[in-house]
């Protein structure tokens, strides 16, 4: 055992405080966080990975499995490219959807490789387009990552960054939920790989994706982009947390009072179910179901029929009440700019992978599903890991001899004797994007009245006293959840058209000198503007 792990077992029997020392220090436990961490390491680094469950089994993945973007067959690719283009108005790029899904197809045979059980197509051969079994994928992962030799730091939430005196990010600080304490990581690198942010909306796993990676990352001096593309709506009971909407592709809709909902459906008919929602209850068969496909659900995602057979219903022959659950830029596409292949972000010695960065590069504004998402995850969490490592190597012996700082703001240091109630801010955040008339179906007017009370929120967080340890992650979890919002609909906002996955009503059309990607930033004061024009503005600052 080294020292440092020594130390750490000594310090989580006393509950005392931790402070560890690292190369690259991996924020986030899921399937970025995994192979970002599992490929440091693999690098010959000191690799430390902090999640804010237990990794292997918090988050989305680790809940409901996912299908992958896999294009196994080169003379396919073409199409599968060019399949996503128009969905997602054409800000996506070739050259990452290559790369993504060369990466994918590695990565899923030494997924194989250690064991993971990929069902079997009908040649009888590794079908690697489904992990479907997430707790079994997540496990996998968690135990390669150990066996690379990364300390894993389970139930440990970072709350805020650790830079040098340039600038530079050098670790994270954060506490220790079960044992007590706090700790402290100082690193040559960091990556983000917290997720997206589903604003607690109760959608399956997406309890621990609150945004916390994007205040992080923009208290550093980081960037968001696509964040207008953050308006994912997934399918469910009206009495379950369970999103798969691949399963709603043979779904009928209907009125309460059995009469078909014309347009409904689970790919391009959402809206319509949306809308009918915002007046009566929607109703749901899959009777169309095949016995065949049936049995084929039931085997590869059992979590999905459990809500079901709970409430005594069969959804392939009774109806049952719908509704559709915010999952934000979890399946959305908006994330944390990353500026080239690497994964790193405009802030030096900082990148980001899997959910908490911007999908945009192979999604465009459209979301990227389970699939894609899942395939971003996986290649970016490599290549990140890789970067970092190299970073850190780079940066050799002085990288924890640098006098460093923490920089966290909102709801974690503060003059005042002011306090704030996080779960009242929850609430109030929740009330502006949740309903569907409100981020789904944009409007300008509705735009601007709820960055007005969204701004409001934030100057209440930011004027408020740091909260008592035992409010400390829900209050960080509250400014995470404002800071996103308001990036969100700013860049919304700045977005007077109708492009991919971002509606607004008062601009119907999808407008051809728009078809660029938004960058968004800033904490107390929240801008928006065209990419080409943040790039210029940095080549000027070189």
């Amino acid at each position: 055992m080294s020292a440092h792990q020594l130390a750490s077992e000594q310090s989580s029997a006393s509950g005392s405080n931790l402070d560890l020392e690292a190369d690259v220090l991996v924020i986030g436990g899921g399937p970025a966080g995994a192979w970002a961490a599992y490929n440091a390491a693999a690098q010959g680094v000191r690799v430390v990975l902090v999640d804010k469950g237990y990794c292997g089994s918090s988050g989305a993945t680790a809940s409901g499995g996912t299908s992958v973007w896999y294009v196994a067959n080169p003379d396919q690719r073409e199409t599968a490219m060019a399949s996503r283009e128009a969905l997602g108005g054409f800000l996506s790029e070739r050259s990452w959807m290559e790369r993504v899904l060369d990466r994918t197809h590695a990565n899923l045979h030494q997924l194989g490789n250690w064991g993971y059980p990929f069902p079997s197509d009908q040649q009888g051969q590794p079908y690697y387009r489904s992990l479907q079994q997430g707790a079994e994928y997540m496990r996998l992962m968690r135990k390669q990552v150990k066996k690379a030799g990364v300390q894993i730091l389970d139930h440990s939430p970072a709350l805020e960054l650790l830079v040098d005196s340039e600038g530079a990010v050098a670790g994270a600080k954060g506490i220790r939920r079960q044992v007590g304490g706090r700790w402290t990581v100082r690193a040559g690198a960091v990556v983000i790989a917290t997720g997206g942010c589903a604003f607690l909306s109760k959608a399956l796993g997406c309890n621990v994706l609150t945004g916390d990676g994007y205040l992080m990352a923009a208290e550093a001096g980081a960037q968001m982009s696509g964040m207008e593309f953050s308006n994912a709506y997934a399918l469910t009971p009206a009495f379950a947390s369970v999103t798969k909407g691949a399963f709603y592709r043979w779904a009928t809709f209907t009125y309460e009072d059995g009469t078909l909902i014309e347009g409904a459906g689970s790919q391009r008919g959402r809206s319509v179910i949306a809308k009918t929602l915002l007046t009566q209850p929607v109703y749901c068969s899959l009777h169309k179901t095949p016995k065949e496909v049936q049995t084929w659900m039931r085997t590869i995602q059992h979590n999905f029929f459990l809500p079901f057979d709970r409430s005594g219903i069969d959804p392939f022959t009774q109806r049952f009440p719908v509704t559709l659950r915010l999952e934000g830029t979890v399946r959305g596409t908006g994330g944390i700019r990353i500026v080239d292949n690497s994964c790193v972000t405009s802030v030096p010695g900082l990148y980001a992978a899997g959910d908490a960065a911007t999908r945009e590069l192979i999604c465009g504004g459209f979301t990227g599903g389970g699939s894609y998402n899942a395939a971003w995850a996986m290649s970016s969490g490599y290549w990140s890991g890789q970067a970092a490592a190299e970073y850190a190597r780079q940066l050799g012996a002085k990288a924890n001899q640098r006098q460093v700082h923490s920089i966290g703001q909102a709801a974690v240091s503060s003059e005042s004797s002011h306090t704030f109630n996080p779960q009242e801010v929850i609430r109030a955040v929740q009330a502006e994007v949740l309903p569907y008339d409100r981020n789904l179906f944009r409007t300008e007017r509705g735009l601007s009245d709820s960055l007005e009370c969204l701004h409001g929120l934030w100057r209440e967080i930011r004027h408020s006293a740091a909260p008592a340890d035992n409010q400390v992650l829900p209050a960080r979890e509250a400014a995470a959840m404002v800071a996103t919002a308001r990036w969100m609909y700013t860049s919304a906002q700045a977005r007077t058209e109708t492009r991919g996955m971002h509606k607004h009503q008062d601009y119907p059309q999808q407008d051809s000198n728009q078809q660029y990607r938004l960058i968004s930033g800033g904490l107390d004061t929240v801008w928006a503007k065209p990419e080409q024009e943040v790039v210029n503005r940095e080549l000027v600052a070189l």
